[in-house]
């Protein structure tokens, strides 16, 4: 055992040169300081997250999106702070570990750019925020209702609340249409009637029934004109603005009452009709 003891190990140092009190002391002041700075790292970053979501949960007008987005980005530079802290510690020098892992991280990226590339995406969505969830979307060729924005995908719940994931890159690379950013929008119908009508009484019907549904918004103002003169029809143009939540329903309903008000006032609505002739010899 004493022979074991008195092994040089390095630098002319022997196992007995290591296991003094002092060192042993020192071993374990160093590991104690690596359990706390542990411990406090992901305490301190817990609790900053948390904190930096909550504001956003705090006000309606804020997107929560965001605030998770950042309270992870300082959570894990507070986790990377700490590991600095521990390596330095035990007297690694951090610069050629930053120098490597630098290195080692742009081949990553490298092999990994449809990815990284959807990640940048998440990035630019959850920052410039042209949607956020709850919006009412058309991207991609895809229109649905916004559920989820992550890093990689965004998720949305089409009309038929199937779930359709979309690839970020997808979605900032292409125009987003967005039908839940404005309070109102236009309604607009084309209604023809018959060229015998009385054009002033079709045109007094029309206006009647759509300013008389308490979803017709009077401003900005409405507008209902002859607008073309047709093979079989003169065509009303209308377009009356609505709130956005009302829109779809609220354009279905003006189609059928409509045309019932125009019956109802004896209004004759044309469709177009083809005679055959058959001449016989």
């Amino acid at each position: 055992m004493q022979d074991l003891l008195q092994t040089e190990i390095y630098n002319g140092k022997t196992i007995a040169d290591y296991l003094t009190l002092e060192f042993v002391a020192g071993l374990a002041g160093d590991i104690l300081s690596v359990v706390l700075i542990i411990v406090l790292g992901f305490v301190l970053s817990g609790w900053v997250r948390r904190r930096i979501v909550a504001i956003g949960g705090r006000n309606k007008h804020l997107d929560v999106t965001l605030f998770n987005f950042l309270g992870n980005i300082v959570r894990y530079l507070i986790l990377a702070f700490a590991s600095l802290f521990v390596l330095n510690t035990f007297g690694i020098q951090t610069t050629s570990l930053v120098a490597l892992i630098g290195a080692a991280g742009l081949a990553i990226g490298l092999a990994l750019q449809g990815t990284l590339s959807n990640v940048a995406a998440g990035v630019m969505i959850i920052l410039f925020r042209p949607i956020k969830i709850g919006d009412f979307v058309q991207v991609s060729g895809v229109s649905g209702t916004v559920k989820d924005i992550s890093l990689n995908y965004t998720e949305l719940a089409d009309a038929g609340n199937v779930q359709v994931i979309v690839p970020n890159a997808q979605v900032w690379g292409n125009t987003i249409t967005n039908f839940s950013v404005n309070q109102t929008r236009r309604a607009e119908w084309i209604f023809g009637v018959g060229y015998g009508a009385d054009l002033k009484l079709a045109e007094q019907v029309i206006r009647d029934t759509i300013l008389s549904d308490p979803r017709s918004l009077t401003d900005p103002a409405p507008f209902l004109q002859v607008n073309n003169l047709g093979d079989f029809s003169v065509d009303f143009l209308c377009r009356v603005w609505v709130k956005s939540s009302d829109y779809f329903q609220y354009q279905a309903d003006m189609k059928r009452q409509v045309k019932e008000a125009l019956d109802k006032a004896g209004i004759d609505i044309p469709f177009p009709t083809r005679t055959v002739l058959n001449n016989q010899a």
